[in-house]
């Protein structure tokens, strides 16, 4: 066989859905919106608005959210199509090894695991430090051993992040299904806390705050300040946001009815999310003027307290802080669905896509979940965090382009879904765009720790994926997904 013809070959879709079958199907649309809405609605909604405001946008980052919003509104009619055309675990991973191979579908999925990995220990630290902060002024305090990462600060290890990261995947070990009744919960009471900032800061808005809405623009020591040049950069720095459903897409081989069940979840929870995230942002800003906001970890506090409402912020920042297990619980499900898709077709030890005796995955999960701990014991995440937008973006744009190879062979190999991407052929093409559109804006350093992801992920494939696979003991398929 060619070297291309091997970097090429498809998964049959049927292997996929036999595989997947043993996992249990017990997740509907009210637990894909909340696992979506809990996911994107993350610390970022909390924090984002007005560090954004500050750097680059001025009263105009409420434009930067919806044109984020509209680039993964694209992109998310492209994942709706596939996830209920394929509902299979591993999301992008395992669409696009079955519409373009095996070698793609890996770059795909590498991007992915990025993702998963940094900003599960991303969101872990980042709950701990707000809650060591709300803790404080009680005069409970952590010794700095016990609350940096190692060799920052005096740290040694983040304690209360090993534990958060721990208990989520605890409660995920126990079942998806009981992991979706608490995340729930927390979602309600998290869209509760934002409901009550918008309601008790629109009466504290000064309309002189946004003027003028687009500030003249301007060269500053973090780039691109005012003008269009300060939303676009607004816009890649915001798109960081959008980018959970992803999180709804990994888990579909656990939906009950994915043809309608994902579509809706997918779809519902990326609206949702921009609702919150504009009303939000327009609030925040007629609150205080933007320049207020440069160097705040928590603008929306900041905001409460100088209108006033000190006890709200506490009960506002209080409820973020659980608000933000969340988003663990869904990167959690989702990345551990992913490393298990990988052991399932070989291109990691096989062990990882070995199922319990309940069916579940949790061996890819512990997996994940051990890596996240050491990753945010051990690197800054100055350095790591910009690995989330730029591999996600490059799968965003795999999944656009898949569209295209996947409706010739709807209704033949692959089930004709319920759902389909309007305006083909138009609106895939306009995803990829998009998604390139938003990673040309990333700097330089996101794309080079991007480059040395996908070296690492190269050398990966090449000495290991590649003959280890599956699809390699099998001998293939051709391109029609037909097996040989």
């Amino acid at each position: 066989m060619s070297f291309w013809k091997t970097i090429t070959r498809k998964e049959d879709p049927h292997v996929y859905a036999n595989k997947d079958a043993h996992l249990v199907r017990s997740l509907r649309v009210r637990d894909f919106l909340a696992l979506g809405v809990g996911t994107i609605v993350s610390t970022s909604i909390f924090t984002l608005p007005g560090e954004v405001a500050a750097i680059h946008t001025g009263p105009s980052v409420a434009i930067s959210f919806v044109v984020a919003a509209v680039v993964a509104g694209l992109v998310a009619f492209a994942y709706a199509e596939m996830a209920a055309a394929m509902p299979f675990a591993g999301s992008a991973y395992s669409w696009i090894n079955v519409v373009f191979g095996e070698f793609f579908g890996w770059i795909a999925g590498w991007a992915l695991l990025a993702e998963y990995f940094i900003a599960l220990a991303f969101v872990g630290s980042g709950l701990s430090a707000n809650l060591r902060g709300l803790l404080a002024p009680m005069g409970i305090t952590l010794p700095n051993s016990l609350s940096n990462a190692f060799g920052t600060d005096g740290g040694v290890v983040d304690i209360i992040s090993v534990v958060v990261i721990a208990v989520a995947a605890v409660l995920i070990a126990m079942g998806a299904s009981q992991a979706a009744r608490v995340e729930n919960v927390l979602v309600v009471l998290k869209v509760f806390a934002i409901l009550l900032f918008i309601v008790v800061g629109l009466f504290a808005i000064k309309a002189a705050n946004f003027h003028p809405f687009i500030p003249k623009y301007h060269e500053t020591a973090n780039g691109p300040f005012g003008g269009w040049q300060g939303i676009y950069a607004g816009v890649s720095m915001i798109f960081l946001s959008y980018i959970g459903f992803d999180s709804i897409a990994a888990n579909s081989a656990e939906a009950v009815n994915p043809q309608k069940t994902m579509p809706r979840g997918i779809l519902g929870s990326l609206a949702i999310a921009v609702v919150l995230f504009v009303a939000v942002s327009l609030v925040l800003i007629g609150m205080l003027p933007y320049q207020k906001y440069a160097n705040s970890a928590e603008p929306v506090g900041l905001a409460l307290r100088a209108a006033g409402h000190g006890g709200v912020a506490t009960v506002v920042q209080t409820i973020a802080v659980v608000g933000m297990f969340t988003a663990l619980i869904g990167m959690s499900m989702a990345g551990s669905r992913l490393i298990y898709s990988f052991g399932r077709d070989g291109m990691l030890p096989k062990w990882l896509g070995q199922l319990d005796k309940h069916q579940r995955p949790n061996r890819a999960l512990w997996t994940l979940t051990i890596i996240a701990i050491v990753i945010g014991a051990v690197f800054p995440f100055a350095f790591l965090s910009q690995l989330i937008s730029a591999g996600t973006l490059i799968a965003f744009m795999f999944v656009s382009l898949g569209i295209y190879a996947l409706r010739p062979r709807e209704g033949k190999d692959i089930p004709n879904p319920a759902f389909k991407m309007p305006f083909y052929p138009v609106m895939p093409a306009l995803g990829f765009i998009a998604a390139l559109f938003v990673f040309m804006g990333l700097d330089i350093q996101a794309k080079l720790y991007a480059g040395a992801w996908f070296v690492l992920g190269l050398v990966i494939y090449f000495a290991y994926g590649m003959s280890h696979s599956f699809l390699a003991k099998k001998g293939g398929t051709d391109h029609g997904g037909e097996k040989k």
